[in-house]
């Protein structure tokens, strides 16, 4: 067995990695990441994950109900981290997997991928907590400087983790961003991970102070002039799990079940096969005996 199939081993069992594991794995993932477009070209059958927030249990459910990767193609739409007990685990495990299976896993950047956010919800200070400094967030916060903003599956179906941008018609412009950077607060990058749908004629002003709110015409202009067919995407809690809008042009899909430990929801993934029929597969939190207790802080690495 290799050191990465051993690591992706511990961390399924929900148990950190150490230190000097962190750092070479982010290395690791760095050097795939780095090559991949901002339109992240992603191939059919595939199945489709919103936010999960560090509820790493949740997350096992998730792949117990969609099937373990490799044996199923993953596209997961950001917010790996805050909020949820086990952020460090949960991104590392969907990191190494895309080490591992780097085709069979894409991974794009939610607003909660950036160093401001994290310091104010929550993985800041579980990796502090977990490491006794904050090097593994500098690494972990690094990468995410690296993951797509976008991802396109058989040019037909367009995913984000937000939403559109007034600065952006085509998907061209997007391939065009500098996204190896902190997310900045406003501009199109900041659109694309802040923003959403909504009710409303055109542009509106977003209550998030960041991103905007557009309409159903934007939504039709938009797939009209990329030649897409469906834009999917997350960000935000839907209780049921996924939502419909816009005459079924754009989809939420939400995948953090229970949402914060006690928001009651269901959580939902969306299988596409290879000719893009869509299936969602709702499900609950994994239920309490499963969740075992909060990890250990790791050994530290004298201890090799």
């Amino acid at each position: 067995m290799s050191d990465l199939d051993r690591q992706i081993e511990q961390l399924r069992r929900c148990e950190p990695l150490k230190e000097s594991e962190v750092k070479a794995l982010c290395l690791k993932a760095m050097e795939i990441l780095v090559e991949e477009s901002n339109v992240q070209r992603v191939d059919a059958p595939v199945t489709i994950c919103g936010d999960i927030h560090g509820q790493f249990y949740d997350m096992k459910e998730l792949f117990k109900v969609g099937g373990e990767c490799p044996q199923t193609n993953y596209l997961f739409l950001g917010d790996f981290v805050d909020r949820g007990y086990y952020s460090v685990e949960t991104f590392l495990l969907l990191l190494a997997l895309k080490v591992r299976y780097p085709d069979r896993i894409t991974l794009i950047r939610g607003n909660h991928e950036s160093r401001q956010i994290t310091q104010v919800y929550g993985f800041y200070d579980e990796c502090l907590r977990k490491y006794g400094s904050v090097n593994v967030w500098r690494y972990c916060t690094d990468i995410f400087d690296y993951l797509s903003l976008s991802a396109l599956i058989e040019n037909r179906i367009f995913n984000v983790h937000g939403g559109l941008s007034p600065n952006i018609n085509t998907l061209d412009e997007i391939r065009t961003i500098d996204r190896k950077q902190e997310v900045p607060h406003e501009g199109a990058m900041c659109d694309l991970l802040w923003s959403d749908p909504e009710a409303i004629d055109g542009w509106g002003l977003s209550p998030r102070g960041a991103g905007y709110l557009f309409g159903g015409s934007i939504v039709t202009q938009f797939n009209h002039t990329n030649k897409i067919e469906l834009i999917c995407r997350a960000h935000q809690l839907v209780m049921e799990g996924y939502k419909w809008m816009f005459n079924n042009q754009i989809v939420t899909v939400w995948s953090a079940p229970n949402y914060c430990y006690r928001c009651g929801n269901v959580a939902a993934i969306l299988e596409l096969d290879e000719h893009l029929t869509k299936r969602f597969r709702v499900f609950e939190a994994a239920p309490q005996e499963a969740r075992g207790f909060p990890s250990k802080k790791p050994a530290p690495d004298y201890f090799l």
